[in-house]
This record gives C-alpha cells, structure tokens and sequence, in this order.
C-alpha cells in the first residue's frame, strides 16, 4: 500500500449559511429545518479537512444526489461569508 492511499481525509460540502441564537438551535429536534442563505442555483463550497478547496454545483440523476467541481476556492471568499 502506498503512503498516499494511508491517508485519510474529510471533505465537506457546504450548501449555505444560517445564523441562529443558541436557545433556538437548542429547542430544535429531529427533523427540524434550518434556513439557509443559498439559492438552488448556487455554487457550493467544497472542504477538505475544513479547509475550501474547490467550488462545484448540486447534480442530480436520477436517484442520487452529486457534486460536480466548477473551479478553485478563494480562501477569502469563503471567510467572508459569499
């Protein structure tokens, strides 16, 4: 096995942003829907280990739900929030 295939990774898709006081994050259970800040035709951000390293749009086909990359991530974009 080769060293690179050893390495574990996370990668992450963020669909969007919401702020929310605590006490209503709280009372939320199973189930509950939280409002996002994105538009069905944005671009979403995709994270390796936490960190933005490329853009991409939700494709679906059929009955699974993919990612497909659009470009690079801007590091700045990403910690202001557009």
């Amino acid at each position: 096995m080769s060293q690179v295939d050893a390495v574990n990774v996370e990668v992450s898709v963020v669909l969007g942003r919401s702020v929310l006081p605590m006490q209503q994050l709280l009372r939320m259970g199973r189930g509950a829907v939280i409002p996002l800040d994105a538009k069905t035709t944005d671009e979403v951000w995709i994270l390796v280990n936490n960190h933005p390293v490329a853009r991409g749009e939700i494709q679906i086909n059929e009955d699974k739900i993919c990612i497909a990359v659009t470009g690079e991530a801007n590091v700045f974009d990403y910690m202001a929030g557009s």
